[in-house]
């Protein structure tokens, strides 16, 4: 028994830079989109980054917001073709924890308002707002169901109340992290091939 489990083990070499192409894959589209979204709106960024009322009230507004547009549209794009993964890796890592502590870090972990969760319920966070979600959203659905067109409204998916928590940016932080210190991988990765180029030239 135990020597299948290790000749099942030692064959995972043939598919050890799979999982490194999966979390590139899963990244990219959600790094470009965040960064397309800041550049189509880049002034109302860049607003929000400086305006201590309504927003993040951070020094020099205007390189924060550019260069956290630039990591994500531009390093969004090197991660999908495994291009110097590990270089842009880390100011994504930086963009994802200004994101955690300016941003988030107020509204606990859970980035859905989910009452029944561990995470919400005082034994790590606590968010009043969140053990409170349950009776807003009974609420919400009661006054549609009446006076809204209900079915419309809930055919692209379920009624939630977002808590916009740091639960996104931590997941997207430890995967990043997993890039720096791995790389891109050896799947649909320019670096590998870059890297395997280099060793002929060598041999």
């Amino acid at each position: 028994m135990f020597q299948l489990y290790h000749q099942c083990v030692a064959r995972l070499y043939l598919v050890d830079g799979l999982p490194l192409l999966l979390l590139r894959l899963y990244l990219a589209p959600v790094m470009i989109q965040a960064g397309w979204n800041k550049a189509s709106s880049f002034e109302n960024i860049v607003d929000w980054f400086g305006n201590e009322d309504y927003g993040l009230g951070l020094p020099a507004p205007l390189v924060l917001a550019f260069l956290a547009t630039a990591a994500e549209l531009v390093g969004g794009i090197f991660l999908l073709f495994g291009a110097l993964t590990r270089l842009v890796s880390i100011p994504l890592l930086i963009t994802m924890l200004v994101a955690m502590f300016s941003v988030h870090a107020k509204n606990g972990w859970l980035a859905i308002a989910d009452a029944s969760s561990w995470l919400a319920d005082g034994t790590i966070f606590h968010n009043q707002s969140v053990m409170e979600a349950p009776q807003k959203l009974n609420a919400a659905k009661s006054l549609l169901q009446e006076y809204g067109h209900y079915d419309w409204l809930t055919s692209s998916g379920n009624l939630v109340i977002l808590n916009n928590g740091v639960e996104f940016a931590a997941t997207y932080f430890v995967m990043l992290l997993v890039l720096l210190v791995y790389g891109g991988g050896r799947f649909v990765s320019v670096d590998y091939l870059i890297s395997k180029w280099r060793s002929s030239q060598k041999s």
